[in-house]
């Protein structure tokens, strides 16, 4: 019986629980919210793993940036696109979730232990939030702001510690590995806690509260279909002259992959190939940005981060200002570069947003059951952005055969 139900992929098993959730119930009623709590289970296990989550894959992430010194042009230019293109990711996911109004109609009640994010402060207050006191003490709270800042920090030295840092990269990587397994074995609870949440909506709210669900997976993919159709051709265009159906010819196979397989890391091989053979790109410069972005370069997410962030304080009533959309903005871009490149990773990242900017991490449940669908879509907007920052870096450093990008006949 188990073996047959870990025979079936996890999203197949997700996708089912939210069908038979709905199902459920609509038939219950209200009563459906008395196996909320499984759904609370799988929501407290999300909470548990953010922080140590967090913490290795960012640091992981900093130290695979390498010896800043000898990184070079290469690296420094790579670098800024990624965070270039992930803030403009973000900034799209909040215009839509701010004029579009994704979470209007569900009209959820607060949970009984929420705290109000704090009201306005000054710009000096915000910059002080970034700066721990007691670092012990900010990974045991939802302050999620000053453990960014100090790991970024720690991720840093161990770069500049240089072969005395070694060990410490080896156990950040290690940790980072294993917290993805964890991350698995949580997510193995993502088909049992959609059911029960998924059934307490429909019971409590009846089929009018999936209409915005259905709003969410929309403008996922819209928010990524102006990535790809926008964001990353005016990248061509302005910093190669490049023809954008050549780039589109050359990267389709990883396109595919990475759609179907919802993972940004299972794809590196054949995002890879594609730079080198269909694009053109030098096998020093491609293998050093695609494996740099695949861990730090997830646009596609960001946008999704920031969407979500508006989803879920418009589901919940609550009125954002200028300070928690600039949490977002900034917790986004970060919480994208921090997200490992396995499936439903986004779904542990969104706590880090949600918790800055003070939306329920109850959030969170309601989007579990629609993740897989928009993450596949998201995946694929990560990997084409990796292949256009790899295409843009190895032309500004004449590290490309253009003659082999404007090229169909290896595609």
């Amino acid at each position: 019986m188990l073996k047959a139900w870990f025979a079936i992929p996890l999203w197949q098993r997700v996708i089912g629980a939210l069908v038979l959730g709905v199902v459920t119930g609509l038939a219950w009623g209200p009563g459906a919210e008395s196996i909320k709590f499984i759904g609370d289970l799988f929501i407290a296990a999300i909470k548990m793993l953010v922080v140590p989550l967090i913490f290795f894959s960012l640091v992981s992430g900093v130290a695979a940036v390498g010896d800043v010194r000898k990184l070079g042009a290469v690296g420094g230019r790579a670098l800024l696109f990624f965070f270039v293109t992930g803030a403009i990711s973000v900034a799209i996911g909040l215009a839509l979730g701010t004029f579009l109004h994704p979470g209007t109609g569900l009209s959820i009640p607060l949970p009984e232990n929420y705290t109000a994010a704090a009201e306005a402060f000054a710009w000096r207050d915000m910059v002080l939030r970034f700066v721990p006191e007691n670092v012990v003490n900010v990974m045991s709270t939802d302050d999620i702001l000053p453990l960014i800042t100090f790991t970024i920090l720690f991720g840093v030295g161990i770069l500049i510690a240089g072969d005395d840092g070694l060990p410490m990269i080896r156990a950040m990587n290690s940790g980072a590995v294993v917290m993805e397994k964890v991350t698995m074995l949580v997510m193995e609870l993502t088909p049992f806690g959609v059911f029960a949440l998924i059934a307490w909506v429909a019971g409590t709210f009846g089929l009018d509260a999936l209409i915005p669900l259905a709003k969410l997976v929309g403008l996922n993919y819209l928010g990524c279909g102006l990535l790809l159709a926008l964001v990353y051709p005016s990248i061509i265009r302005i910093f190669t002259k490049l023809p954008v159906a050549d780039f589109y010819r050359g990267i389709l196979d990883a396109m595919a992959v990475s759609y179907s397989t919802a993972s940004s890391n299972a794809t590196i091989p054949v995002t890879l190939r594609c730079a080198q053979r269909n694009l053109g790109v030098s096998t020093s410069v491609s293998s050093f940005v695609v494996s740099l972005g695949a861990t730090v370069n997830m646009n596609g997410t960001a946008m999704y981060l920031g969407l979500v962030s508006l989803f879920g304080a418009q589901a919940f009533g609550i009125t954002l200002g200028l300070e928690q959309y600039l949490l977002i903005a900034i917790t986004g871009t970060l919480g994208a570069i921090g997200t490992a490149g396995v499936p439903g990773a986004g779904l542990i990242m969104m706590g880090l947003v949600l918790g800055a900017a003070g939306i329920p991490l109850e959030t969170i449940a309601l989007v579990a059951g629609i993740n897989h669908i928009m993450d596949m879509m998201r995946t694929m907007t990560n990997v084409t952005g990796d292949a256009t920052v790899t295409v843009a870096t190895a032309h500004m450093m004449g590290e490309i055969d253009v003659e082999e990008y404007v090229s169909a006949d290896d595609v």
